[in-house]
Parts: structure tokens; sequence; C-alpha cells
């Protein structure tokens, strides 16, 4: 599955009044895990890790704007974040951060990048089973 969209990101100025605005006009499903200021987003059907079920489809996020967030992001899924940073180095991008995990890994680690046009993409790789 490496190399697919399977995320994205939204900045927001105010969270909360993001999360009232795409709730309210998309009717996604809105959760804030504890101990996180982030806002999951599910846009379609998820199992019970809270993963797609449904081909194509692509969840997401909402955050405080800031650092790597500045305009909204698009996540792509890689088999090996680290081998991948590398490819990425080796053809002229930057890590702009590197493999980290997301809360305690058990939801996967996250990191981003900057490609050879500026643009500020993120990674993600599925925790090990």
């Amino acid at each position: 599955m490496s190399g697919e969209v399977g995320h994205f990101e939204l900045p927001a100025d105010n969270p909360e009044r993001a999360r009232k605005f795409y709730g309210s006009i998309f009717g996604w499903k809105l959760t804030t895990p504890p101990g996180m200021e982030y806002t999951m987003i599910r846009t379609g059907p998820v199992d019970d890790r809270g993963m797609p079920t449904s081909p194509g489809y692509i969840g997401g996020g909402i955050a405080k704007r800031g650092g790597h967030l500045a305009h909204p992001v698009v996540t792509i899924v890689v088999d090996d974040m680290t081998a991948t940073e590398a490819t990425i180095e080796k053809h002229g991008g930057k890590i702009l951060s590197r493999k980290q995990p997301i809360g305690d890994g058990s939801m996967g680690f996250s990191g981003y990048f900057q490609d050879s046009e500026g643009n500020v993409v993120g990674l993600y790789q599925n925790p090990k089973r």
C-alpha cells in the first residue's frame, strides 16, 4: 500500500470553530483523542480500530495552525518511513520532522518533508503488527 494518499490535515487558528464548520457542512465525525490537541476526522466508515473500510476513503485531522501545518497537508502512506526519508533526501527533498510515534506508537508513525517545490507533505507508516 506504499505511496497512497491516506490522510489530510487542516490547520486552524480556532480548532473548535473549524470542527463546527466542517462537521456542520459535511457531517464528518470528529473526535479528539484523550491527551492530544488533534481532532481526528472520519469522512466515511471505519473499523473498530478507526481504519477505513471502504476503497478510496481518506480520513483526516484538524490541528492548531503552526510549525509544519501552515496550509492543508496531504499525507502519503509508506511501508518504511526511514527508507522513504532517505530516498526523499537523495532526490533533493528536505526532512522537516523525522519518523515519530503517534501517541504510544499503536496508531502508527508520522513525519513531514518538503518536496522539490517547497510543499510540505506528510508521511505515515502503519504500526507494526
